[in-house]
């Protein structure tokens, strides 16, 4: 390990749950989509909440999470809610 976390956004617990899903590179990061990365965390961790997502698409485009534009962020926001209160599969 060690790869991931040193994109912007991506601690050591990020790092862990994207080896866990599968994802190991910035480059499969960035093919999988903030989005299907987080869904693949969500998977294995029910708290996964929005702050990920946009930690996720923060590294993939190489800013801060608090930087990404406004449109991005509601984008984002919005694929997020259409999650909530869904059940996932945790096995």
């Amino acid at each position: 390990m060690g790869n991931l976390s040193r994109l912007s956004n991506i601690g050591k617990v990020i790092e862990q749950q994207l080896y866990e899903v599968g994802i190991t590179t910035y480059e499969q990061l960035k093919e999988s989509g903030s989005k299907q990365a987080w869904l693949k965390i969500k998977s294995i961790d029910p708290s996964a909440c929005i702050h990920r997502l946009y930690a996720l698409e923060g590294a993939i485009q190489g800013i801060k999470k608090s930087q990404l534009p406004a449109e991005m962020k509601a984008d984002l926001k919005e694929f997020y809610n259409s999650f909530k209160g869904i059940k996932f599969n945790l096995s």
